[in-house]
């Protein structure tokens, strides 16, 4: 009778995917880590296991993300959930979360704002290093904050999620801090054509690029204490706009930081 395992290594090299990542799937079909694979590369895969293989790497092969196939995405050392709710967190935001530590005194009861927080990875991550901060996130999308809701039960972290769109049921509530990765891809943009896994909503605005970030810079006096901060992240192309539009709703402080390659990413402005 012939055996219908198949040794790991070879499903492997079968795969047509890069090393890593069909070690990390076959990981999952598995239900192993893959630091055990690489300690056994001669496991014998069952035949569930590998149908269940064979369906994640026809999803990668065919352009599904790495993170909605493992479920996970690491941002600033932590692993967090992705659905394709949500977008999945890059490098580059890590860029709001060490600027908000950097410039922000680490007393207790300082108070957070992060709108649209998709998987929470920016409000989780603050909360976590600085547990005495007061951090509230939102988001519009009910789906999104059940994963941000996961990931802040898993981590343990202080986050008080609310549903609404920007600004809308917070009244005269006042923050030290207002942070968001908000959409900034312009419609039409050709980078949209590979991120169609992803939530276009979490992408672009439908528009230019800069109706949320305008939608948030003209509100966002109205809910900041005086000498609060204003991050937000935007498009490498989008830094001049946005700092003056920052200008124009009357920020005494505006600049622009740079991400790891040099490019134009996080507008800082101070409330007066």
């Amino acid at each position: 009778m012939t055996d219908p395992n198949v040794l790991a290594s070879v499903l492997l090299r079968q795969s047509r995917l890069p090393f890593r990542e069909a070690r990390a799937l076959l990981a999952l079909s598995l239900g192993v880590s893959p630091e055990h694979l690489v300690a056994h590369p001669e496991i014998a895969v069952h035949p569930a296991a590998q149908g269940r293989f064979a369906d994640l790497a026809a999803r990668r092969r065919g352009g599904t993300p790495m993170a909605y196939l493992t479920g996970f995405q690491e941002f600033y050392g932590h692993a967090l959930e992705v659905t394709p709710a949500v977008l999945i967190p890059r490098p580059e935001t890590e860029l709001l979360v060490d600027t908000a530590i950097r410039i922000l005194p680490s007393r207790p009861g300082l108070s957070v704002l992060e709108l649209g927080t998709g998987s929470g990875c920016i409000a989780i991550t603050l909360a976590l290093a600085q547990p005495h901060w007061q951090v509230v996130a939102t988001d519009r999308c009910v789906q999104a904050l059940a994963v941000a809701r996961r990931n802040s039960s898993r981590l343990q972290a202080r986050v008080a999620l609310v549903a609404a769109d920007w600004f809308a049921p917070l009244g005269g509530a006042r923050f030290d801090l207002i942070v968001s990765n908000p959409p900034y891809v312009a419609e039409g943009d050709p980078h949209l054509s590979s991120l169609t896994h992803e939530p276009r909503h979490a992408l672009t605005d439908g528009a230019d690029g800069l109706r949320a970030l305008r939608t948030i810079i003209a509100s966002a006096g109205k809910h900041l204490r005086p000498g609060g901060v204003l991050l937000l992240e935007h498009g490498y192309d989008q830094g001049p706009q946005v700092h003056a539009l920052a200008r124009e709703q009357g920020f005494g402080s505006v600049e622009t930081l740079l991400d790891l390659e040099g490019r134009d990413r996080v507008c800082l402005a101070r409330w007066q």
